[in-house]
């Protein structure tokens, strides 16, 4: 396991948000702002976490979730998402290997317990 987590999201406000936050607690961060992008990164990053938005352009977060896992059946991917956890997108991702759907919006202390639990980093006091 690494400490490298791959932040994927649309919203360049919320990556800005969250890389801050991530970094402040010692997390080391890619992003990307579309499942393809996802899909690259992961393949040069290898991180031990990718947390990913479900709905995004040119590739949302379900298709790359299915690339990323034949690149990786290991690949730890969590699905922060609008949709219901009993949307049949979520319930099919979960039988892929979706490690955890959160419902928007997603909070400081999960974001960071989430980091902690997937990477090697220390969370810094």
């Amino acid at each position: 396991m690494n400490s490298v987590i791959l932040l994927v999201e649309d919203d360049e406000d919320l990556i800005s948000i969250y890389k801050e936050i991530l970094e402040l607690h010692g997390f080391e961060l890619q992003t990307a702002v579309n499942g393809e992008e996802a899909v690259e990164k992961f393949k040069n990053a290898n991180p031990s976490l990718v947390i990913m938005d479900g709905d995004m352009p040119v590739l949302d977060g379900y298709e790359a979730f299915k690339q990323i896992k034949q690149i990786d059946k290991n690949a730890k991917v969590v699905m922060v998402t609008g949709y219901s956890q009993l949307d049949p997108k979520n319930q099919e991702a979960v039988k892929e290997g979706l490690i955890k759907i959160i419902s928007k919006p997603l909070g400081v202390d999960e974001l960071i317990a989430l980091a902690q639990q997937y990477t090697e980093a220390k969370i810094k006091p």
